[in-house]
């Protein structure tokens, strides 16, 4: 065969679910497997049989350790993989940690899916088992042609870009892209010399505020609710944005920015992941590299509190206001924050701040849109609480920088393949790479396979 095939398997049209296949004659590879994820942690679909043969894969490149791009490798290690896994060093440890939460929650689900099985711990052993890791910027030579090499994406802490060479093309598949400048990580890697780039769209079509107004717009949000006698509340993602705010509360803090008041970091899966980033500081910028060669604790400041168990964090609604409350889930389809927002969001002395995007048909998205009254719990909740958005704390890049990743190798591109975002957010940008730069850009159909000329 001369030529390779790629198929999206999921992940097009939709934000979630990253699976692609890309194989030649002899060789088939996936590159991330994460699951589908609207409304609740998992939607029906990925228990339905994979588009391929999981026992004729041979290995699965894995971008980062976000679960909608990870947690699906149980179910393909079920199916009959016997490969390899690769990704950086930071990505299988806080793999690790994200897996065993989502087994946490799925194990105990419907038994007709085998998920007590897929995400029992004898097949998660089976996984870390045949996980390798790779440093940025070495090349891995998989064999039958294929040649890797992971690249600093800047999305969360080891996420990566993965350049595929094979037979003197190179095929790029971005992951999700980090909004750089980040607070803690590198700049996203240049890509120059692509042939073909499959790449992200969540915010392909919106831009975000700067950086220096974000952080403006989060003080002065905290600075409301503390006149306010307020109790501010704040869904984050556990993975990434809770340790970024984390960073950004001890600036504010530790130059007077804003006053001391309680600030509750309620988030067991956060709390354990942000021991993982203390391991790997090495993986960081070097302005927080150097804060924290300072003497500074760049994840902790006065006022804040650690809340593990589920006493302490029931304790949370005993403490007077004004104090801040950050919990997962960051698009509120689960987790401590359904029982702060259920508390909180009927009185309108407090704030509910999303910093975090919120797919369509998720609870956040609601409140996003302006909902007056929404469900939690199966209990109606009136929504009186102020409502804020600060966009410029998204780990993803925006519509303007997605364009400019894209025009960095407009002299040897081939042809751009959006995904990964609402439909509306891929055709807006495949107009936009059309348009301001000449390059043939599409956007495929979920389980489209195209052929790649090499």
């Amino acid at each position: 065969m001369k030529n390779l095939k790629l198929t999206f398997c999921s992940g097009a049209g939709t934000v979630t679910g990253s699976n692609f296949l890309l194989e030649s004659d002899d060789y088939k590879l996936l590159i991330d497997c994460g699951l589908l994820q609207t409304t609740k942690i998992a939607d029906e679909e990925n228990w339905e049989p994979f588009m391929y043969d999981s026992r004729l894969i041979q290995s699965l490149l894995v971008t980062h350790a976000h679960t909608d791009h990870i947690g699906r490798i149980p179910k393909l290690f079920h199916e009959g993989f016997e490969g390899k896994i690769y990704s950086t060093e930071p990505t299988k440890d806080l793999a690790e940690v994200m897996l065993n939460d989502t087994a946490k929650i799925l194990s105990h689900k419907d038994k007709k899916y085998e998920l007590d099985i897929i995400y029992g711990n004898k097949n998660l052993q089976k996984v870390f088992d045949r996980w390798e890791t790779v440093d940025y910027q070495k090349s891995i030579d998989l064999g039958k042609g294929f040649k890797i090499v992971f690249k600093e994406a800047g999305h969360i802490l080891g996420s990566a870009i993965i350049e595929i060479s094979f037979n003197n093309r190179k095929i790029i598949f971005t992951g999700d892209l980090g909004n750089s400048p980040s607070p803690l990580l590198p700049d996203t890697d240049l890509i120059t010399d692509a042939d073909y780039l499959i790449m992200e769209s969540v915010y392909g079509d919106q831009n975000h505020e700067s950086k220096d107004q974000r952080r403006k717009k989060l003080e002065q949000v905290i600075e409301d609710n503390f006149k306010a006698n307020g109790t501010l509340i704040i869904p984050t993602f556990s993975l990434e944005r809770s340790q970024e705010l984390l960073f950004e509360l001890n600036y504010l803090m530790e130059n007077n920015k804003i006053p001391v008041m309680p600030i509750f970091f309620d988030s067991p899966l956060a709390i354990h992941l942000t021991e993982i980033f203390r391991k790997h500081q090495r993986y960081f910028n070097n302005t927080a590299k150097t804060l924290i060669g300072s003497g500074d604790d760049i994840f902790d400041f006065p006022g804040l509190q650690t809340t593990l168990n589920t006493k302490e964090s029931k304790e949370i609604f005993q403490v007077q206001a004004p104090k801040v409350i950050i919990a997962g889930s960051g698009m509120s389809t689960g987790g401590r924050i359904l029982h702060h927002e259920k508390h909180y969001l009927s009185d309108p002395n407090n704030t509910i701040l999303l910093i975090g995007y919120q797919s369509l048909g998720t609870l956040g998205r609601l409140i996003e849109d302006g909902a007056k009254k929404i469900s939690i719990f199966k209990e109606e909740i009136l929504v009186r609480a102020k409502v804020f958005k600060i966009r410029g704390y998204s780990g993803h890049k925006d519509s303007d920088n997605l364009l400019n990743f894209v025009e960095k190798t407009t002299d040897q591109i081939k042809k751009v393949f959006v995904v990964m975002g609402e439909p509306k957010a891929e055709l807006f940008l495949v107009q936009r790479i059309r348009d301001y730069l000449g390059v043939n850009a599409f956007v495929p159909k979920d389980g489209e396979m195209v052929e790649l000329e090499v």
